[in-house]
C-alpha cells in the first residue's frame, strides 16, 4: 500500500490490522482469544495488539471473556466479540418473495421477516414493502422503535459517527465539535461549515445529510457562512476535520496525510445518494444499515439496477439511493447470488464464524448455483467475491446450451435457466437436474473450482434429487476426464432458503472484518 508520495499508506495499513484483529475475534467465538495469539496470528507486535484491542473494547466492540491457563507465567485474559454492538439488516428481493432478517456482528439472526413481494408492481410499491419489513425488524430485534435510546453502532472503516456524536480532537484539550449530520459517505459540521463549495450548496437544517460523493480536493477551504474555515482532507465516503479531529472511528487511527484516500473503495459519483435525515431507520441504534439482494444483472458499485430478467421497468433504477433517501442508512446492493457467496464465504449464511463446516473454512474457490424463480451462479476465489470488471460476472443461468432451444425470459434461445426451469414445471426433476449439472460441469471445466454448492428455493424443496444428479453429471465428467483428483464435490449451501438474506446483511458486516472482497 503506497501513498501518492510513495510512503506507506499508514490509514491503510492500521485499518487493515485493525480488521484483521476484528476478524479473529469474531472466528475465535465465546471462547476469546488471548493478545498473545492475536499478535501470533496477525504477525502484529504484541503492542499494536494492545493498542488495537484498547480501542476496540472502548468502541464496546471487544470484551473480556475471563482468563485462560498458560504454559508459563500467570493466566493470560482473552478477548471475545461483543456481537450485540452491531447489527445489520439483509434483504432478498425475489420475484415473488420478500425475505429479511436482522443479524448481529456475528451473523446470528436476531430476527426475520418473509412476505409475498410482486417485484413488477413498481419501484414505490417494492420499496414501501422493504421500507416496512426493514422497520419491523429494527422495532423487535433492536429492543424498541427506531430512534430509541441504545449502544451505538461501530463504525465500519471510513464511516462518520452518528447524528450528534461528538467528534473530538486526538489530541484532547477538548477540541470538538457535535455532528449534527453525519453518514458514512460524507460529513457536515455542526457550525454549519460545509464539505463542498463547489456544490454551491446551503448550509443543510440540523441532521440533513448532503449528496455523497460531494467530496473536495486536498487542502481545499471548508468554510462556514460566519467566515469560519478549515483545511480539509477528506473521502466521499468518511471525514477528517482538517485540525486532525476524528469521527469515532473504532480504529483508533491517527489522521492520514492531508489529501490521503480512506480506503474504502470507489466512492459514488458526486450527488448521487442523497440521504434523508426522515429515514425510518436513521436513528435506529447499533444499525450498522441494509444490504439489498435482487436478481442481477445490475451495477452493485453504484447500485443501479440493469434489466433485471423479465422486469424490463427496473432497468436503470438507482435502488441504492432511493432505500438511502427512505431509509436515512446506508445501503448496498448486489446480486442475490453474489450475497448469498458472500454469506458462504466469510462462514454467515448458516455457518457460524470459526465452525469447521462453515464454507468458508475451505479457503479455495467455489461456485454457488442458485436455483429458484430464476437461475445464477456466485463465484468466490481466493475467498473473496467474484464480481467481474464491470460487475457482472455469475449470469450462470443464461449460457446456451441447446442452439435453437426454447425461448428465454432474456431473450435468447436454450439457455439454461429455460431448460431447467421448464424440467422443474413438467415436474422432471431428474432432468432439471441433469442440466443443472451440465451447467456446474462447464463451469468446473472453465474455472477449475474446488467445490459447487446448490442452494434457493427449487433445490430446498427437493435437496437430494439436486445434490444427487449434479453430482452424477461431474463424476461422469471425471471419469472421462481420467483425473486424479476425482470430481468436483457437490454439496448443498448451509441455511437455506434464507441465505440470500443472510448474505445480503454481511455486505455491511464483511467489510468491518476485512472480508469477501474480490474482483
Amino acid at each position: 500500500m503506497r501513498g501518492a508520495a510513495g510512503g506507506a499508506n499508514l490509514r491503510a495499513l492500521r485499518s487493515h490490522n485493525t480488521a484483521l484483529v476484528l476478524d479473529l475475534l469474531r472466528t475465535a467465538g465465546g471462547e476469546g482469544i488471548s493478545r498473545l495469539e492475536l499478535a501470533e496470528r496477525t504477525g502484529l507486535t504484541p503492542q499494536a495488539v494492545s493498542k488495537i484491542t484498547a480501542r476496540l473494547r472502548g468502541e464496546g466492540l471487544a470484551a473480556e471473556a475471563g482468563r485462560r491457563a498458560s504454559t508459563g507465567g500467570k493466566p493470560r485474559t482473552v478477548l471475545r466479540l461483543v456481537p450485540g454492538a452491531g447489527h445489520a439488516l439483509g434483504v432478498h428481493l425475489d420475484r415473488d418473495e420478500l425475505r429479511a432478517v436482522l443479524v448481529d456482528l456475528d451473523g446470528t439472526v436476531v430476527a426475520e421477516r418473509r412476505s409475498p413481494l410482486d417485484l413488477g408492481a413498481g419501484a414505490e410499491t417494492v420499496l414501501e414493502e422493504v421500507a416496512r419489513a426493514a422497520e419491523e425488524l429494527a422495532t423487535e430485534g433492536l429492543g424498541g422503535p427506531p430512534g430509541a435510546d441504545g449502544p451505538r453502532p461501530p463504525t465500519a472503516k471510513g464511516q462518520a459517527p452518528a447524528a450528534g456524536e461528538d467528534v473530538r480532537s486526538p489530541g484532547g484539550g477538548g477540541g470538538g465539535a457535535r455532528a449534527d449530520a453525519v453518514d458514512g459517505r460524507g460529513s457536515w459540521a455542526g457550525a454549519g461549515s460545509r464539505a463542498s463549495a463547489s456544490e454551491g450548496l446551503e448550509p443543510p437544517v440540523p441532521g440533513e445529510r448532503f449528496p455523497v460523493g460531494s467530496e473536495h480536493a486536498a487542502g481545499e477551504d471548508v468554510r462556514s457562512p460566519g467566515g469560519g474555515g478549515a483545511r480539509a482532507g477528506v473521502d466521499g465516503r468518511g471525514s477528517w476535520a482538517g485540525d486532525g479531529s476524528r469521527a469515532s472511528v473504532p480504529e483508533g487511527l491517527e489522521p492520514p496525510v492531508t489529501g490521503e484516500r480512506l480506503p474504502v473503495g470507489p466512492a459514488p459519483a458526486a450527488g448521487e445518494g442523497v440521504r434523508s435525515p426522515g429515514g425510518v431507520l436513521a436513528a435506529a441504534p447499533t444499525l450498522l444499515g441494509l444490504g439489498v439482494a435482487l436478481p442481477g444483472p445490475l451495477d452493485h458499485v453504484r447500485g443501479v439496477l440493469h434489466r433485471v430478467t423479465g422486469f424490463p421497468g427496473w432497468d436503470g433504477y438507482p435502488l441504492r439511493d432511493a432505500l438511502e433517501r427512505r431509509l436515512g442508512v446506508p445501503v448496498v446492493v448486489d446480486k442475490d447470488t453474489n450475497a448469498a457467496a458472500l454469506g458462504l464465504a466469510v462462514g454467515g449464511a448458516g455457518g457460524r464464524a470459526g465452525d469447521a463446516g462453515a464454507v468458508g473454512a475451505v479457503g479455495g474457490s467455489f461456485a454457488y448455483l442458485h436455483l429458484g424463480t430464476g437461475l445464477g451462479a456466485g463465484l468466490v476465489f481466493g475467498g473473496g467475491v467474484h464480481r467481474g470488471a464491470r460487475t457482472g460476472a455469475g449470469e450462470f443461468g443464461h449460457q446456451v446450451v441447446q442452439l435453437d432451444g426454447p425461448p428465454c425470459t432474456c431473450g435468447a434461445r436454450g439457455c439454461i435457466e429455460a431448460l431447467c426451469l421448464a424440467a422443474v414445471a413438467r415436474g422432471d426433476l431428474a432432468e432439471a437436474a441433469r442440466v443443472l449439472g451440465t451447467g456446474a460441469a462447464n463451469l468446473a471445466g472453465l474455472l477449475d473450482i474446488d467445490l459447487v454448492l446448490l442452494g434457493g428455493r427449487t433445490v430446498a424443496a427437493a435437496p437430494e434429487a439436486f445434490v444427487h444428479g449434479v453430482r452424477a453429471v461431474l463424476e461422469a465428467r471425471a471419469r472421462r476426464e481420467g483425473g486424479h483428483d476425482g470430481p468436483v464435490p457437490v454439496r448443498l449451501a448451509p441455511a437455506g432458503t434464507r441465505g440470500v438474506a443472510e448474505g445480503a446483511a454481511q455486505l455491511l458486516l464483511a467489510p468491518l472484518f476485512g472480508r469477501g472482497e474480490g474482483g
